[in-house]
């Protein structure tokens, strides 16, 4: 099957699973940035109670399918990796009731954080509103949210003081004892963090970290952990310099709106 024939198909396997109200396309081929290679991100949308996992393990497709909340519960409460046509499927599953409540949450300016593996800031609930936003709609009808100005006004507040605290932790207890790699993953993690409030305050959705420093304008971090060296003073160096470069950058992105 071409793409567009392999798409059809699984959208319309995915589709006709009972209590599955609409069928998304997310990642890399949504957004247009895919390569052959890449894998194809999909979305079942269902209400409560109404769409069961053993349906989608009925389809027969090779892979992995979880049960509801296996994933952790929260905004990733579990999907499946499948193989179909010889091609990387992965499948996640999204309560609407979560997702409208998610949504109405987002346009009061709240949100709650979540961690998720090989995530390094972890996510914000709201990417569930991003995916909303940003992903294509293949079968079914979901809301097309534009960025809330309240979440623009709140978020990167947010962001920042985590971003913050992460540089100040690691300032008084990492650099002191010269512990270079807890300061490394310091950075990395404020960094990202960072980011976060950058691009909420210019009310850009996110929907990942694949390309968050780029876009955000901070890949200089780079240098910074490269030029790491393993004593005290070098240590806080380096974090006084992450933090002038998140805060510039935020300040900026401020100033912008």
């Amino acid at each position: 099957m071409n793409d567009q024939a392999f798409l059809d198909h699984v959208a319309d396997r995915l589709a006709a699973l009972p209590g599955v109200d609409a069928v998304a396309l997310g990642g890399s081929r949504a957004q247009g940035t895919h390569t052959a290679d890449s894998d194809w991100d999909t979305a079942v949308y269902y209400r409560g109670p109404s769409f069961e996992p053993a349906a989608l393990r009925g389809v027969g497709w090779e892979g992995e399918v979880s049960e509801l909340g296996a994933w952790g519960g929260g905004v990733f409460n579990g999907g499946a990796w499948l193989t179909v046509d010889g091609r990387r499927v992965d499948v996640h599953y999204r309560d609407l009731d979560v997702v409208e409540r998610v949504l109405a949450e987002a346009e009061e300016g709240r949100f709650h954080w979540e961690p998720l593996m090989f995530h390094l800031a972890g996510i914000p609930s709201y990417l569930l509103v991003a995916e909303l936003a940003v992903n294509e709609v293949l079968r079914g009808e979901l809301p097309r949210p534009a960025y809330p100005e309240a979440l623009r006004r709140e978020a990167p507040r947010v962001w920042l003081d985590r971003a913050r605290a992460t540089l100040g932790y690691a300032r008084a207890g990492n650099a002191p004892r010269a512990q270079p790699t807890e300061v490394a993953g310091a950075l990395a993690t404020a960094v990202m963090q960072g980011a976060h409030a950058v691009l909420a305050a210019r009310g850009e959705w996110v929907t990942n970290e694949k390309r968050l420093l780029e876009r955000a304008g901070l890949r200089h971090v780079d240098a910074i952990i490269a030029s790491l060296g393993d004593g005290p003073d070098s240590l806080a160096a380096a974090l006084t310099e992450a933090a002038e470069l998140i805060e510039s950058a935020a300040a900026k992105a401020a100033e912008s709106h």
